[in-house]
């Protein structure tokens, strides 16, 4: 059982827990006690080596009492154990006491948390807010700087200062974001370093601001990107302090900026409105060097044939997918189709061959459209993403789902196959392929089968992905199969 001392005093259990965030030792404790019938103001909580009232003795209050019984005891709902988990972070000394009541409470009132305004459930959910809160702003403005290590090796270390107990909670998300960097985050009551080779968090007690690096090389080039992406136009002041308040601005480089550029804000966007139009992004993509040109206006303009747009496809760097994959995978079929199908992204054996729908879940596409009457080859077959993501595990690469940024990138190459095959009817195979299509989410199981349009007035209908065939039980995979064979069916009218 964690470690935790009970005493009595003149009819009050002083219960020690081993440090501020002890959940597993209130638990135990609070278990304890309520076995064995100690109500709410019996009991005295404290942390660490926090000095206990002015009654406490030794005397251990639960010698002799029946042990807690797992098999007697009541069960409390799911959510009571998580707002615990969060409630007990907070900063406020009496947090273990609420709890404790709350606990108490639960065994005649098994609705008690439902009850909003009730002062104790009122007081524990706002707790745990501002601890979610507390968690959200380390992640948000937490700046490491580069300082050497003892080997010479560079080392990262930021200096937070948390309202709450987070540091440890929130130490595995810095740990799976900055896995391949050594580095800590020091605040004034508890520290944290990780080692990229052992794989491990340490924690080791608090530090001093003046233990935490001031600066580093790379400070000059991010108030620069600050600068260059803070738009005038939108400013929002009271928004932007609520998101970054400031408190938080002396560990921040940018926050030197923020003063000057507010009050440049509206001179600067008066400048904007007065200068002429610039030539649109559009993601260029290498265009240009795989065949696309530059019209008059400064306009770019794709490549004029699927063959030009592939190439062009070829040498794609607007995300990240690139990198780890095989090969770009583009689209193929009919280059007039009626029907065009618009699945997810490349899988393992696409990304290998490259070309989309050849694994498993292109079987099963082949065999459906067979059943459905469907020849492929009159068809144009794609995807919205033309990279296979993945994550290797072993041998194994583990396909991931891409995100929307990576949808995004890649979307001007689904938009120059649009332009060129020019189709009656887009069939959206899967959640990806719809949010690309439409630029949001989208229920495929509400949606699915119905004919809708799109913003250019093509004719789009929604389906799941094959690959979700491979998935579900084998009990339902008739009935699913035979569904989706029945929403294939509906794009023969426009085959005719």
């Amino acid at each position: 059982m964690p470690r935790c001392r009970l005493r009595l005093a003149k009819n009050m259990n002083h219960i020690a827990l081993s440090g501020s965030t002890d959940f597993d030792g209130w638990r135990a404790a609070a278990r304890r006690l309520l076995a064995n019938g100690v109500p709410p103001e019996q009991i005295e909580w404290t942390t660490g080596d926090e000095a206990p009232g002015l009654f406490a003795n030794d005397h251990d209050a639960l010698s002799g009492r029946a042990p807690f019984d797992e098999r007697s005891a009541f069960r409390v709902p799911a959510a009571f154990v998580d707002l615990c988990r969060l409630v007990i972070l907070h900063s406020d000394h009496d947090r273990f006491a609420l709890l404790y009541r709350l606990l108490w409470r639960l065994r005649d009132q098994r609705d008690l948390l439902k009850v909003t305004v009730d002062p104790d459930v009122a007081r524990a959910e706002s707790m745990s807010k501002a601890v979610r809160h507390d968690i959200h702003k380390m992640r948000a403005f937490v700046r490491f700087r580069e300082v050497a290590g003892v080997d010479g090796g560079p080392v990262y270390v930021a200096w937070f200062e948390p309202q709450h107990h987070i540091v440890e909670a929130n130490a595995s998300f810095f740990a799976r974001r900055f896995t391949n960097r050594r580095w800590s985050i020091l605040t004034p009551e508890r520290s944290v370093h990780w080692d990229r080779d052992g794989k491990q968090l340490e924690f080791a007690p608090g530090a001093a601001r003046s233990d935490a690096p001031d600066g580093d090389q790379l400070e000059d080039l991010w108030r620069t990107y600050y600068a260059n992406i803070f738009n005038p136009a939108r400013l929002k002041i009271s928004a932007m302090q609520s998101e970054m308040p400031k408190k938080y601005w002396r560990n921040l480089p940018e926050a030197e900026l923020i003063a000057p550029l507010i009050a440049s804000a509206r001179e600067r966007t008066q400048q904007m409105i007065d200068e002429p139009p610039t030539i649109p992004p559009r993601r260029r993509m290498d265009v240009v060097a795989a065949g696309g040109a530059v019209k008059p206006d400064g306009e770019l303009a794709a490549p004029d044939t699927l063959e030009g747009v592939r190439q062009a496809a070829v040498h794609c760097r607007q995300c990240p997918l690139w990198q780890p994959a095989t090969q770009t995978v583009f689209g193929e079929g009919d280059e007039h189709a009626r029907v065009m199908l618009v699945g997810e992204q490349a899988g393992d054996q696409e990304d290998l061959v490259g070309r989309p729908f050849v694994g498993p879940a292109g079987k099963l596409l082949d065999r459906a459209l067979a059943e459905a009457g469907i020849d492929r080859a009159k068809l144009y077959v794609t995807n919205a993403v033309k990279h296979f993501k993945f994550e290797s595990k072993g041998r194994r690469r583990i396909h991931q789902k891409p995100v929307d940024a990576e949808i995004a990138a890649c979307y001007p190459w689904l938009a120059m196959e649009r332009d060129l095959v020019k189709p009656s009817l887009i069939v959206a195979l899967g959640a990806t392929a719809a949010r690309a299509l439409t630029g949001r989410a989208i229920g495929i199981q509400a949606n699915r089968g119905r004919l809708t349009e799109l913003a250019d007035g093509t004719k789009m209908m929604i389906t799941v992905h094959p690959s979700y065939l491979l998935r579900v039980p084998e009990a339902d995979h008739p009935r699913e199969y035979a569904h989706f064979v029945s929403d294939l069916e509906k794009t023969l009218p426009f085959l005719q």
